[in-house]
């Protein structure tokens, strides 16, 4: 049986993201401002997102087994402080209230000071790792 290796998304360039980011100050409304908040907020949305339910899948293969009404609860309705641990997980926090433009302005920063050509995914990442790390 052969396996193909197949990349079900392309991967967008932390060039292709600057781009956008570029008019994000002249044009914080416009198609490409919008692109650069819109991926960065999905960014940290899926990353924490995804954490919580790692964490708690973890958690609960650990501590015992549950019945199918308590699975369906703690995998589609994490809470606020699972998400806030999660978070740790992801390697920054953000803290609560955080103003998404705040957030978006930093990384911009970063994107516009990078030089070489990799996944905007690592870019942002590190961008926020270094930004708002967790204490």
């Amino acid at each position: 049986m052969t396996v193909f290796t197949v990349n079900a998304v392309e991967v967008l360039t932390a060039k292709e993201l600057t781009s956008h980011c570029k008019l994000l100050s002249s044009e914080p409304e416009g198609i490409d401002g919008q692109y650069c908040i819109r991926y960065i907020q999905g960014f940290i949305d899926g990353a924490i997102a995804t954490d919580a339910r790692v964490m708690l899948n973890a958690e609960n293969a650990i501590s015992k087994s549950e019945t199918f009404s308590e699975r369906a609860m703690r995998t589609r309705m994490p809470g606020r402080s699972d998400l806030s641990r999660a978070a740790k997980l992801a390697g920054f926090c953000l803290g609560d209230p955080l103003p998404i433009r705040e957030v978006v302005n930093l990384v911009v920063k970063d994107l516009n000071a990078h030089t070489k050509e990799e996944p905007a995914m690592e870019v942002v990442y590190n961008s926020l790792i270094k930004n708002y790390p967790c204490r």
